[in-house]
């Protein structure tokens, strides 16, 4: 019976492919041999009309499809997630949006979501080391109860891996960075210091994370919107 729910969810999937969406997704960088070439729309759209499903997320994982596995990081319930299946799932990651839409629907819920970022930081493999910092940053939007300690031992951490020149790694660096600095006002200024560090490195990557992240903070749009979190 799960089999042919699944395959029956794998067509429903399939008759959202729209032609071009593939040929799309590659030019963005999206890996897609294994894709129908569906949005993130339909599938949030499909995720909703399932809802939460531990078991049926886990059998859309090893279908191998593309978007089967975005969607089981949409329907899987953080709270029966195991440190053992997030290990296994990061070493699947081969694609920037699949290691985003996990980390950033499901993994940060999980109870294991600071230890793995910690811990997949620190990782070589690109997609598992990114998969890190989205952690990082999506916990840095999501838990809004946390306290600025939890996102100042991130810090030091950003400063480390600031000269990573890999694209996927570096644009997650400073996506965090970013995050972090929006958060509030304390947390704001410690951004803009650490960034104002990273700036000095001898590395082209770490200026650009740099720039890119004082850019934004330090733009009148997030002066405004913390200006409002602080009244």
């Amino acid at each position: 019976m799960k089999s042919e729910r699944v395959s029956g969810i794998l067509n429903v999937i399939k008759s959202h492919a729209k032609p071009g969406n593939r040929e799309g997704m590659a030019r963005f960088g999206i890996n897609v041999e294994n894709a129908y070439g569906v949005s993130i729309y339909e599938l949030r759209k499909i995720a909703k009309d399932i809802g939460l499903d531990h078991d049926l997320a886990r059998a859309l994982w090893d279908t191998g499809n593309h978007e089967a596995r975005i969607l089981a990081g949409m329907i899987d319930d953080p709270a029966l997630v195991t440190e053992e299946q997030m290990e296994r799932w990061v070493q699947d990651f081969n694609s920037w949006d699949l290691c985003d839409q996990v980390c950033s629907n499901l993994f940060d819920r999980t109870k294991y979501a600071y230890k793995k970022a910690f811990a997949w930081t620190n990782r070589e493999e690109e997609f598992v080391k990114r998969a890190g910092f989205v952690l990082m940053a999506a916990l840095s939007v999501h838990d809004k109860n946390a306290s600025d300690s939890r996102f100042e031992k991130f810090l030091p951490i950003i400063k480390k891996h600031a000269i990573d020149e890999r694209n996927f790694v570096r644009k997650a660096v400073n996506w965090v960075l970013r995050q972090i600095g929006k958060r509030n006002v304390v947390l704001h200024r410690k951004a803009i210091d650490t960034a104002l560090d990273i700036e000095q490195y001898n590395s082209k990557t770490a200026r650009w994370i740099a720039k890119d992240a004082l850019r934004e903070l330090r733009s009148e749009k997030v002066k405004k919107k913390l200006k409002m979190l602080k009244s």
